[in-house]
């Protein structure tokens, strides 16, 4: 677990003059002012603050590091915007905890965050498995947490904790939307769902088939299976004799790539659907060629596409991180910056700093508008349908397939099939 507590450098960017909310709105504007205020400027003003700690964690080894890594440096983006502005009040100082994807480890680093009592405020979570599982734990050490990535329901909707809100939307409309692409768009009738059996694969098997359902779609079989599984062939091999024109995969990297990599070997011929849990350039790298062609789903819009996506880029650029921000980082940059407002706008002091935020109403951020209701729930309605092409994520509308000129594979199997 990495645990260390990591300064912001003090030679890190600095916006001219903005407010803190300014910074939040427009985006990111990073590299002018440290020019002119001066390296040793910022450094003494920033020695002169009171310290507060903001902790962040999610899975920064493993199968789903890549969206960890992202979300993390994302975060690390935000705090070094803050420790620069001149205005702030504080010097913020950060606490990266790995959760591993795993619920007893997101645990114990959810205690180790809560019992610093310089810890404020966490950003928390991509994989909806920890997620859930540490809620309680946020509740009783009374630290605020605001969920970056995971997309469970319960996560907000199963509890009235103040102390845990979210940015990202949920898996719901997520799988409404899947549902009407692949029936309503793409004209696909028959379904056969594997997923994994955490909280997680098993949220998006029910809510799939619900609105598959609502759609005249015939489910042909459920399976679940464990999470880190190896081989799935006897599952395909089930499958394949269903003859389905779609088989879903509800559940994270790693198991999505065995099943689809699995589906080609055992030679199935069935359209791959995929949920958030693989949109990761890991999906992509680690499939090869048996990632063309399948198609997934994520809240909001591609970075580059949202409000202030180009300029949160090139201040990730700039920045010279290793690892590419990933679909969600810019979820975990908004809510680390939600989070120092709230600070700074109340104080370094946990409770209220959970009711500031459980009332956040923030009418522009990279990601757009940002609302809560009254479960702390980001109310984000924009579902972005994605497609591997050419060993990369493109928007269904960009690509070649929405064009005419590629064929989905699924769709060239049904024509096969008369």
């Amino acid at each position: 677990m990495d645990d260390r507590i990591t300064k912001p450098h003090p030679d890190g960017p600095l916006p001219p003059e903005p407010s803190r909310r300014d910074v939040l709105r427009a985006g990111v504007s990073v590299g002018l002012g440290l020019a002119a205020f001066g390296a040793h400027g910022a450094r003494a003003l920033a020695q002169a603050k009171k310290v507060v700690k903001l902790s962040f964690i999610g899975p920064l080894t493993g199968g789903t590091a890549s969206n960890g890594l992202g979300g993390r440096n994302a975060f690390l983006l935000a705090v070094a915007e803050a420790n620069a502005d001149p205005k702030s009040k504080y010097r913020y100082e950060t606490v990266v905890l790995d959760d591993e994807c795993k619920p007893t480890v997101g645990v114990q680093a959810a205690l180790k965050a809560g019992s610093d009592p310089e810890v404020i405020a966490s950003v928390s979570h991509y994989c909806s498995v920890v997620a859930i599982a540490t809620v309680d734990t946020f509740h009783k050490l009374g630290l605020p947490s605001m969920v970056w990535g995971a997309v469970l329901p319960e996560i907000t909707y199963g509890h009235d904790y103040v102390e845990v809100t979210r940015v990202n939307g949920t898996m719901v409309n997520q799988n409404r939307i899947a549902a009407d692409f692949a029936v309503k768009k793409l004209g696909f009738k028959t379904f056969s769902i594997i997923h994994d059996t955490t909280d997680y694969g098993r949220g998006h098997a029910k809510y799939i088939t619900e609105y598959l359902q609502k759609n005249g779609a015939r489910i042909l079989s459920t399976t679940g299976t464990a999470k880190d599984q190896k081989d799935y062939a006897a599952e395909l091999t089930k499958i394949k004799a269903e003859r389905p024109e779609v088989i879903y995969y509800g559940g994270l990297t790693p198991d999505g790539v065995r099943v689809k990599v699995q589906m080609d070997k055992l030679g199935i011929k069935a359209q791959f659907q995929g949920t958030s849990g693989i949109k990761s350039d890991t999906f992509i790298e680690t499939a090869g060629a048996s990632a063309e062609g399948v198609y997934c789903f994520v809240e909001g819009a591609p970075t580059e596409k949202l409000p202030g996506g180009r300029k949160f880029l090139e201040a990730y650029a700039k920045m010279n991180f290793k690892e590419p921000s990933e679909a969600y980082g810019p979820f975990a940059y908004v809510a680390t910056h939600l989070m120092i407002d709230a600070i700074e706008e109340v104080g370094p002091d946990r409770a209220k700093v959970a009711q500031k935020l459980k009332r956040t109403k923030s009418g522009n951020t990279i990601i757009g508008p940002v609302e809560f209701d009254d479960h702390g729930q980001n109310t984000v309605d924009l579902i972005t349908t994605h497609v591997a092409q050419d060993g990369k994520w493109v928007v269904w509308e960009d690509s070649e397939y929405a064009k005419g000129k590629r064929e989905l594979p699924g769709l060239k199997f049904k024509k096969e099939r008369g």
